[in-house]
């Protein structure tokens, strides 16, 4: 590779760290060119860029932007190295795990990981990385939190209301209750006032003086 092919890595790699805040190295030695053909086919499923480059060219690149914010990822670089960058933070991870599984074997091994400026180092991260929230998750946690109290709030209105609704609906059948003719309880009788009793006039048969007998 001549020098100029050389700066043309670099610069092409400084375009991608700068463009992708998430990359993966990994080491895809004893991979077969099929395998690592079919690797390159998932990634492009899952819109992942893959690259393969020299270590140092890799190293160089990183340098040149910023060599203390991707100082972590440096001792990682030894051997055959393939980079894959992602706008979605475990897209490389869940694409490593699957190509391992389906193949029933340990590679690629995850070397390290730079995930929104966290350096994740080593092959024992992967199933970690496999599960860490993209951003439109932690978005949606988010809401679902801040929503939580307002639906709580919410349907503490519904009950109430609709518990006022019940009890309106219930209020007909109190009124007509209220309405219905009430049977009037027999009035007590008034003890009937006896007329004074008249007089009897004297019997004419009964006299109080007799009249004396002529001698």
């Amino acid at each position: 590779m001549t020098k100029q092919e050389k700066n043309d890595v670099i610069e092409l790699l400084k375009g991608k760290f700068a463009q992708y805040n998430n990359f993966y190295i990994t080491d895809t030695e004893s991979l077969s060119v099929a395998q690592v053909t079919n690797l390159r086919r998932h990634c492009f499923d899952k819109q992942v860029e893959m690259k393969v480059a020299k270590n140092t060219l890799i190293k160089k690149a990183l340098e040149s932007i910023d060599s203390e914010k991707y100082s972590g990822v440096f001792d990682s670089l030894q051997k055959v190295t393939a980079l894959m960058f992602s706008e979605n933070p475990k897209d490389p991870a869940v694409i490593l795990s699957g190509f391992r599984k389906s193949n029933n074997n340990e590679r690629p091994v995850l070397k390290a990981a730079f995930i929104n400026g966290d350096v994740f180092v080593g092959d024992n991260q992967l199933k970690a990385l496999t599960q860490i929230k993209t951003k439109n998750e932690l978005i949606g946690e988010i809401i679902g939190l801040l929503q939580s109290p307002i639906q709580r709030v919410i349907g503490a209105l519904q009950n109430r209301e609709n518990a006022k609704a019940a009890s309106v609906a219930a209020e007909p059948t109190a009124v007509a209750e209220e309405a219905a003719p009430v049977a009037e309880a027999p009035a007590a009788e008034t003890p009937a006032t006896e007329a004074p009793a008249t007089p009897e006039a004297p019997s004419a048969e009964t006299t109080t003086d007799e009249a004396p007998k002529a001698e």
